[in-house]
């Protein structure tokens, strides 16, 4: 069946960085757009990069340009988040998405605080 499992969150001080890395499974990983999001408790889950499926083109929310960079490595079915420079605002569960035409799928999510 279609997995696609988070890794990498965790507690950080600001400024620090982490790295998320997103492992997918059951279904051919290399036709899929993949996507980060992130939702905060009680706000509506919002997009924060995307990267094409030949890993060609990326866009990034205007809140981590510059700070984030998403990367995928087709060999390994894995989509990464390096995550830069990481402010408190970026405090959210992290979602890994898989799209293709109509077809989705998310991840369970990973949790990332950022806190002194």
């Amino acid at each position: 069946q279609v997995q696609l499992v988070e890794s990498g969150g965790g507690l950080v001080q600001p400024g620090g960085s982490l790295r998320l890395s997103c492992a997918a499974s059951g279904f051919t990983f290399s036709n899929y757009a993949m996507s980060w999001y992130r939702q905060v408790l009680g706000k509506e889950r919002e997009l924060v990069a995307a990267i094409t499926s030949a890993g060609t083109s990326t866009n990034y929310a205007d809140s981590v340009k510059g700070r984030f960079t998403i990367s995928r490595d087709n060999a390994k079915n894995t989509v990464y988040l390096q995550m830069n420079s990481l402010k408190p605002e970026d405090t959210a569960v992290y979602y890994c998405n898989a799209r293709r035409f109509v077809a989705t799928y998310w991840g369970q999510g990973t949790q990332v605080t950022v806190s002194s």
